[in-house]
């Protein structure tokens, strides 16, 4: 469980940081106040992916699983 929590926290972190600089570059641009705005929407975005990391992680885990286990 807690590595499931350290995971999922990290997982999330890594990727809403370049996920929401990427979409707020499209957005707006590359203006004067990019990084506040880039910061305020990591900032709202980094907790709900965390959540949901931790909650479908395990069945997408299983999911994938299933995708590559070898027929046979």
């Amino acid at each position: 469980m807690k590595h499931r929590m350290v995971f999922s926290l990290l997982m999330s972190f890594v990727l809403t940081f370049f996920m929401s600089a990427w979409v707020t570059y499209l957005n707006v641009g590359m203006i004067e106040d990019f990084v506040i705005f880039w910061m305020h929407d990591w900032f709202l975005a980094w907790p709900v992916a965390a959540v949901i990391s931790f909650v479908s992680g395990p069945r997408l885990h299983a999911f994938s699983n299933t995708l590559i286990k070898p027929k046979g």
